[in-house]
């Protein structure tokens, strides 16, 4: 799965999986820089990616070391202690390959011009943080199924490499369960839900299907919904029974409780995920409805040297509700910060100037009137600040645009039905 955007993250839906993209509330916050906490440790920058590992790898990596390493002491138990050893390598391995699964995800999404934030390696799987929405259907089905893809061909040049090694021995244990892994990252992507790869692609059909990106979205999320619920109770179910090679009456207790546990994990996962999808389609939705024109209010320009009090005398006068620096011929200089007026109490305004309470405006703090929807809210996100100051194409000074504002209007787009 491929996570899209910083605010609406998701984990991933199984191994190697790739979670919904999204845009969560426009708060002003730059994204995390590498090495900030959060983002684990980084490991390279394959395409100029960031990869990270988060802590969460480790605890997995213990577990599929302990888990590999009973089933290699049935098969190998010569190996003694060493039997460990060759599992922590097992587990680097498995997770090389999902690094595979997730640079798949990676390289498509830059072929298509759509930035990717980071790679990261976590409990479950992988996570590729692609910041933008594809735009087509089919392009959103190729990103999704790219994946998965790779895992089967990973999984088949294992098999390959069966032919090359003795049945029984460390490499043949080794290549076996590579194999194995790689069929299973695969299969289960491509269960068609939401977070999962499978159900990215069944959302691109939906909506290629239909001409809606919204409807693809709903398809998948309660798709995705149904799939957490059959993995919670089929999980165990098969587990247990013999088509896996066990007899019922040969499953201990504690593996049972372990297969539930698991079973519980991935299906709150996927339902999360599913559920994630489900606003994610509501926002997309109702983002043209956030329009830079609407939200900006009207501002009056005053001297740096007029006292507040005057300022504010002025702006009641003429119904506005924000203040622009400028100089002697009029042109833009700062903004009079809204948390800076609040701070003042009244009867020290008549003294204080409004240059001391405002922010020199940046091409940064400059936006369109024009902008809106998606493209408004990636501006804010790529330059955070507390107001803007909002002109026209030719260049006068349309009003003032406050980030509150912006959140307010995102809050309640979010909430209608």
């Amino acid at each position: 799965m491929d996570e899209r955007g910083e605010n609406g993250q998701a984990p991933t839906g199984g191994p190697g999986g790739r979670p919904p993209a999204p845009h969560g509330p426009p708060r002003k916050r730059p994204a995390r820089e590498p090495g900030e906490p959060g983002n684990g440790f980084l490991v390279g920058r394959p395409f100029g990616v960031p990869v990270y590992v988060a802590p969460s790898w480790f605890l997995v990596a213990a577990l599929i070391t302990w888990v590999f390493g009973g089933q290699l002491d049935r098969v190998l138990p010569e190996l003694g202690a060493v039997r460990y050893l060759v599992s922590l390598f097992f587990a680097l391995a498995f997770y090389a390959s999902v690094l595979v699964h997730e640079l798949a995800h990676t390289v498509a999404a830059l072929r298509f011009g759509l930035p990717v934030r980071r790679i990261q390696l976590q409990f479950f799987g992988g996570v590729s943080e692609i910041e933008k929405e594809s735009e087509r259907p089919g392009r959103e089905f190729v990103l999704a199924f790219v994946g998965p893809l790779l895992s089967l061909v990973l999984a088949a040049v294992f098999y390959g490499l069966l032919y090359a090694v003795e049945p029984g021995t460390v490499p043949g244990v080794l290549v076996a369960g590579l194999m194995i892994s790689n069929l299973i990252v695969a299969v289960f992507n491509l269960l068609p839900g939401l977070p999962l790869d499978g159900g990215r692609m069944l959302r691109a059909v939906v909506w290629k299907c239909t001409g809606s990106a919204m409807k693809g979205s709903v398809a998948a999320a309660w798709a995705g919904r149904g799939l957490a619920v059959v993995v919670l109770i089929g999980l165990p179910l098969l587990t247990q029974s013999d088509l896996l090679g066990d007899a019922p009456e040969t499953v201990s207790a504690t593996d049972t409780v372990f297969d539930a546990l698991l079973a519980a994990i991935l299906a709150a996962i996927i339902w999360t995920g599913a559920g994630n999808g489900l606003r994610m389609a509501r926002l997309r939705e109702h983002l043209p409805a956030l329009r830079v024109r609407t939200l900006t209010r009207r501002a009056i320009p005053v001297e740096g040297t007029t006292p507040l009090s005057e300022a504010l005398r002025r702006a009641n006068e003429a119904g506005a509700r924000a203040l622009v620096v400028v100089d002697g011929y009029g042109t833009p200089q700062a903004l009079v910060r809204e948390s800076g007026i609040v701070a003042v109490p009244e009867h020290r305004r008549p003294w204080v100037a409004v240059s001391t309470l405002a922010q020199d405006l940046t091409d940064d703090l400059r936006v369109s009137a024009e902008l809106g929807g998606e493209e408004l809210l990636e501006r804010l996100r790529a330059h955070p600040a507390s107001e803007y100051l909002v002109v026209e194409e030719t260049g006068e000074i349309y009003g003032v645009l406050s980030a509150a504002d912006v959140d307010r209007a995102f809050v309640r787009a979010m909430a209608r039905p």
